[in-house]
């Protein structure tokens, strides 16, 4: 097993999308994985934002942060 600590340090939607995907699949792998929000990467901690604006290849961040939450993978801000 690795221990896998992902970084989003900008409020992006393409960034937050990727970090968020490959976090799930580090996860999905068995592995440790820790989130961890800085600067205004801290905006992906508001509950309540809209998770459907898609990426340029189609999918979003909704596709991925809801399982991470789920499995209860950590997530510092």
């Amino acid at each position: 097993m690795v221990k896998y600590l992902f970084v989003l340090s900008q409020d992006d939607n393409e960034k937050a999308t990727r970090c968020f995907q490959f976090a799930k699949i580090a996860a999905e792998k068995g592995h440790a994985v820790n989130l961890f929000f800085v600067d205004d990467g801290v905006m992906w901690a508001d509950s309540t934002r809209d998770l459907k604006l898609a990426t340029t290849t189609g999918d979003c961040p909704g596709d991925y942060l809801p399982f991470l939450v789920e499995k209860e993978v950590p997530i510092g801000v």
